[in-house]
């Protein structure tokens, strides 16, 4: 999957989809809080998104019902290599001691943290 990154804006429609699975522009309208966005915005943001190749769309009449192209399990790895790669010089290693040492986790949650790790060692 190329590089992609989701404005702030892109991503509140993205979540929406994730969790929706489909969505029509009424709806999605409807999912937004107050105050909610012109619908030439989100039109706009949905056209950017398609460009960028994660959403899709189903033509029924004049609606358009929209779905994710991308998994959010596969959005939040890319966006997670990114940053490791950004911040972190490429090295898991750096990012887990950061993580591990600035986080504040409780030694419970280290030693879940430990148990995932190892769990993927033996595997």
């Amino acid at each position: 999957m190329k590089e992609i990154k989701l404005t702030d804006s892109e991503e509140v429609i993205m979540e929406m989809l994730w969790e929706k699975e489909k969505l029509f522009m009424k709806e999605i309208l409807e999912s937004y809080p107050e105050p909610k966005p012109a619908s030439t915005t989100v039109a706009t943001l949905l056209k950017r998104m398609q460009n960028k190749d994660l959403v899709g769309y189903k033509l029924y009449g004049n609606s358009r019902e929209y779905f994710p192209k991308v998994a959010k399990s596969e959005y939040f790895k890319e966006e997670m290599t990114s940053m490791i790669d950004r911040f972190f010089n490429s090295s898991v290693t750096q990012f887990a001691s950061f993580f591990t040492s600035n986080t504040k986790l409780s030694q419970k949650q280290l030693k879940e943290l430990r148990e995932i790790i190892d769990k993927e060692i033996k595997e």
